[in-house]
């Protein structure tokens, strides 16, 4: 009964100490955390649930991020990282299994008469740390957060790849639209030129008229190889995220692309639950929590069984008996006596650690919550803004064809013709821009709610 009230004391002493609590996970955001623009839904299908190939329904694009998950090397490095941090929490479940050690030794010894007596020991040794005190199963704790962390580091390299990937091909499709439109003004201008030349020859217009509508129309001839060298410059990035050489990158068309309509982002708690960066800023936090339940761990003695089976021939004085068995049993307990000093030491350092972890944790945590705000408003405002762009672009088509109409019948000046015609492909090229910021928002909201399922 003594022995048991005893152990029963000793659990609870240990309990209180806090040597074997585990890391509880965080339930609480800050209040307002996302911004007052950004209403947050209960709606448990919501758009940081979605995986990539439901937000990027694009067959090229799924082909290209299929080949970016194989070979893109940033994701390759972060998958061996995963495989180290599982090797070294199988080192740490090792930790309770006894060690076994097989040292055999032999020897001929020089005697009277030519004797040569021989003499052999097998030992075969065990040694066992009891983890009485909790050691070993808090380094086990850490090494499992840390491969949780390590997960959590691929997940996000995963997202980003495929928000780069996505960003890089819809500024393919960007830049070709820009660069029909570019072509179509061109041949456009070119057969201004070619009128002009010919009202000018009827003394219609001046010779500044020419000038000037031919100095815009190699102003747009420049326009358009600096736009294929931008198609170049964006299929190489593209390929580099591939790990693949430079080639041309088969692409679809900008007005096909279609995307969810409701984003619906859920409550905070599920918004921050797909994060990978939020993840694995909380477990380095468990992390260090178990850091500082090693550090209180250490202030108590380490108690070691060991033992010895094995076979020799070397008992006794006379070497007569060609093997014998033998058998030993040992325990040990290491008190620290003179080290608490560099122990107080280590559990300041270990609390600083776990201190400085949750504030990474807060602030990670604040991060989230710009980023989902700013990616949502970009996202609205590029919406909204496009039924202007629309109608601004509608407007300038229909001036552009009155003011050609009304030069030709000598009732109006060609800089009202070039600032029409120079107006419209402003207008055109921001409208084809506007809507690649308006996907933009959306992959940047993918990626800012830790990019769903993949």
């Amino acid at each position: 009964m003594k022995k048991i009230m005893l152990l029963s004391a000793v659990v609870l002493a240990l309990g209180s100490c806090g040597i074997y609590n585990k890391y509880k996970a965080a339930e609480e955001v800050p209040e307002g955390l996302y911004g007052e623009e950004v209403a947050v839904t209960a709606d448990t299908t919501n758009f940081g649930d979605l995986s990539w190939r439901e937000v990027f329904t694009d067959p090229y694009l799924q082909r290209l991020v299929d080949s970016a998950l194989v070979r893109n090397t940033d994701l390759r490095t972060a998958q061996l990282r995963v495989q180290e941090a599982e090797a070294s929490l199988l080192s740490a479940r090792l930790a309770y299994v006894p060690s076994f050690y097989l040292a055999p030794e032999g020897g001929i010894n020089g005697g009277k008469g030519g004797f040569q007596p021989k003499t052999y020991t097998l030992p075969l040794t065990a040694s066992w740390e009891l983890d009485i005190f909790g050691k070993n199963t808090n380094a086990k704790r850490q090494a499992q957060t840390a491969l949780e962390q390590n997960k959590a580091y691929e997940q996000a390299v995963k997202t980003q790849l495929v928000a780069s990937v996505a960003n890089l091909y819809y500024t393919l499709l960007m830049l070709d639209a820009q660069y029909e439109i570019a072509l179509a003004t061109e041949t456009a201008w070119s057969e201004s030129v070619d009128a002009t030349r010919a009202m000018k020859e009827a003394g219609l217009v001046n010779e500044a008229a020419l000038a000037q509508t031919m100095a815009t129309f190699y102003s747009i001839k420049t326009t358009v190889l600096d736009l294929k060298e931008q198609v170049n410059q964006a299929e190489n990035s593209l390929c580099l995220l591939l790990a693949d050489v430079p080639h041309a990158v088969e692409r679809g068309k900008l007005a096909e692309q279609q995307f969810p309509e409701q984003l619906a982002v859920g409550v905070p708690l599920q918004m921050l639950a797909n994060r990978p960066d939020v993840r694995q800023a909380e477990w380095a936090l468990a992390q260090a929590f178990y850091g500082t339940n090693a550090a209180r761990a250490a202030f108590y003695p380490s108690i070691t069984l060991g033992g010895t089976l094995g076979w020799t021939n070397s008992l006794g004085n006379a070497i007569v008996n060609p093997a014998q068995f033998i058998v030993a049993a040992t325990a040990s307990i290491t008190e620290p006596l003179f080290n608490r000093a560099s122990n107080l030491a280590g559990l300041r350092i270990a609390k600083a650690q776990q201190e400085e972890a949750r504030l990474a944790f807060n602030q990670t945590l604040l991060n989230a919550g710009v980023e989902v705000n700013e990616a949502l408003v970009q996202y609205q405002t590029a919406r909204a803004k496009s039924q202007y762009y629309d109608q601004q672009v509608a407007s300038l088509e229909t001036a552009a064809r009155s003011t050609s109409l009304l030069m030709k019948h000598g009732t109006t000046t060609y800089l009202e013709v070039l600032t029409a015609q120079q107006s419209l492909l402003t207008a055109q090229m921001t409208q084809v821009s506007n809507r690649v910021t308006e996907i933009q928002g959306i992959i940047t909201l993918y990626q800012a709610l830790g990019g769903g399922r993949m």
